[in-house]
């Protein structure tokens, strides 16, 4: 039994699931529990004695504070929403109730909050309502803010895109953030994949067909074209299309008109084409299977996805991003990886890029059981030494892997330790300790100068 009757409260505090805190009448927080730390970074002994609008920037604190209103009003608020930002800068949607706060005599002593951390949900509604913007395509390399700066202009547009990419990259997800970025976003998002359906079977499915066009073909059904009309048609694998398919193609490209199987009737419609592609098409037209009138009608604007393993500086926030979408999907908690796991998935190729991350991490999920993903839950090609032989990463310890890693962030911003540590995404009084614990060698010019 605890005699100690507020390390009993503590107790029963830290035993609920949503955050609790405490203020008094000059509103320092007086009470703080363990999934308050959790929701907003903030340790329990830095929080307390603190004004609470100091701790939680919430976007409400100064113009529509919740617990303010209680206190002045003595009326308790339920299920209220706000954000806040926690200790890594990162924006927290939580959903709010506040009280009066008593003693035993009831006599005001100050007011209570409870906060609820609604971020899988929000994850969630986003995963079910397809909502893809650019903001949720995992990725800080300069070749991802390089993409992420022309998606709005290239939205903005009604010019055809082609998406050129290896398998995997996630080029539907950026034909999906063109269509809600650009003025068609309340149209349809139609996607149809060329590769996976024969010829006669591609054709009915983008153009349609009539009752009597052919045997079962008891009704009108409409076409991927007409489906999407008003909105956005994403035809992926484009390159895979036989000839006689490009012609038609072609002609609805050029004069937004086709006929549906069976019908003498033309029909116009309204359609903003996105085509994707993970081969050479340049190549295909010198082979001859692949038309060049058809190739500059959808090349007007091309964007390059690049492979996973050409941006490998992003494989930490990726894996941290789809880690998440696995533990909504399985409604448990997000495990951390260590740093040795971590280290394994940066140095591995991904021949099936994103998608075989996602794969890569479900099945180390699952393995681990919600708990910290170690090497030997990852598949055993990731550890395995056989497979690490030509790996610059495979057989180094730790140390060694943080060397590579400083020596290749200077190395790419000539010397300039202050985009070096943005690059490594630590701050740069820790990486200045590193290179002197290291004893690494800055490279040659200053790189501070040449920024400037």
């Amino acid at each position: 039994m605890l005699s100690n009757p507020i390390q009993r409260e503590q107790i029963i505090l830290d035993s609920i699931n949503e955050g609790v805190f405490t203020v008094d009448h000059e509103w320092r927080i007086t009470s703080f529990n363990r999934a308050a730390e959790t929701i907003t970074g903030v340790p329990r002994e830095q929080a307390l004695g603190r004004i609470c609008y100091d701790v939680f920037h919430s976007d409400i604190c100064e113009t529509a504070c919740a617990l303010r209103r209680t206190l002045s009003s003595g009326k308790p608020l339920e299920n209220e929403s706000a954000n806040l930002v926690n200790s890594d800068g990162e924006l927290v949607p939580v959903r709010i109730s506040t009280a009066v706060l008593n003693d035993d005599n009831g006599h005001f002593v100050g007011g209570v909050e409870t906060f609820q951390d609604l971020s899988r949900v929000e994850r969630m509604k986003k995963e079910l309502e397809e909502r893809y913007t650019f903001e949720d395509i995992a990725g800080r390399s300069a070749a991802m803010r390089s993409l992420f700066g022309v998606l709005p202009p290239i939205a903005e547009s009604d010019s055809t895109v082609l998406l050129a990419g290896e398998s995997g990259t996630g080029k539907e997800l950026f034909a999906r953030a063109i269509h809600h970025l650009s003025k068609r976003a309340d149209g349809p998002f139609v996607a149809v994949n060329c590769a996976a359906l024969p010829d006669q079977l591609l054709e009915s499915e983008l153009f349609g067909y009539v009752a009597g066009a052919f045997t079962d073909a008891r009704q009108d059904k409409k076409g991927r074209f007409t489906l999407a009309d008003g909105g956005t048609l994403f035809l992926d694998e484009i390159g895979d299309i036989s000839p006689a398919m490009q012609v038609r193609l072609l002609r609805v490209l050029q004069e937004h008109e086709f006929e549906p199987l069976g019908s003498t009737q033309t029909r116009h419609v309204n359609v903003r084409v996105i085509a994707a592609t993970n081969q050479d098409l340049t190549a295909l037209i010198e082979q001859g299977s692949f038309r060049s009138d058809l190739y500059y009608r959808i090349h007007v604007i091309q964007l390059d996805i690049p492979p996973l393993r050409q941006r490998r500086e992003d494989i930490p926030l990726l894996a941290t991003h789809l880690l998440g979408r696995i533990a909504d999907r399985n409604e448990k908690n997000v495990p951390n990886i260590s740093d040795t796991a971590m280290a394994l998935l940066v140095s591995y190729d991904y021949p099936g890029n994103v998608r075989e991350l996602e794969n890569i991490l479900e099945h180390a999920f699952v393995l681990g059981r919600g708990q910290t993903i170690q090497p030997h839950h990852l598949p055993q090609p990731l550890y395995d030494k056989e497979t690490h032989h030509d790996s610059p990463l495979g057989e180094m310890s730790l140390e060694e892997m943080e060397r590579l890693a400083i020596k290749d962030a200077l190395h790419r911003t000539q010397g300039h330790r202050g985009r070096a540590a943005e690059l490594l995404k630590i701050n740069p009084s820790t990486l200045y300790r590193k290179i002197h614990n290291l004893q690494l060698t800055l490279p040659p010019g200053d790189g501070r100068r040449k920024s400037s």
